[in-house]
């Protein structure tokens, strides 16, 4: 049964290795050989982590700094995409944070898959920009979801 959770330190490796396996087989356009299992402590500290689990087994995470209502990553393992964990993960969001500010993410533009995926979730495109990553777009949830 899928379930999310906050995630607790016994959960880092299997976080770190979402975190690596889905950024190498998603993320075409970067360079897979400069990834590490660390980065994701780097990318995440100081946010809140919450976790999908499927039984025992960890199989997504959505990372989220609290004080902007940012979604700053959201991961699902590649065994388990196309699986409804996604959304969960951005269910338990709206659940957990209040209307104001707005939940934003940026989507990397070449991430079409990603792109689509949060389109079909309510969200709305609310500018775009450029970071070390490559151009993105800056994403606001319009709340079609909302409980």
């Amino acid at each position: 049964m899928l379930r999310v959770r906050q995630a607790t330190k016994q959960d880092h490796s299997a976080l770190r290795e979402i975190y690596l396996k889905s950024r190498a087989q998603y993320f075409t356009w970067m360079d897979s050989s400069k990834l590490a299992p660390e980065d994701f402590d780097r990318d995440t500290e100081g946010e809140l982590v919450l976790v999908a689990t499927n039984g025992a087994r960890i199989i997504g995470f959505v990372a989220v700094w609290i004080p902007d209502h940012f979604i700053h990553h959201l991961y699902v393992h590649p065994d388990y995409t196309g699986q409804q964990v996604g959304t969960k993960l951005l269910q338990t969001c709206y659940e957990t944070f209040d209307a104001s500010p707005p939940l934003t993410l940026k989507c990397i533009k070449e991430n079409a898959k990603a792109l689509r995926f949060y389109r079909s979730q309510g969200w709305h495109i609310k500018g775009d920009g450029v970071s070390s990553n490559g151009a993105y777009y800056l994403m606001e949830y319009g709340g079609i979801h909302r409980t």
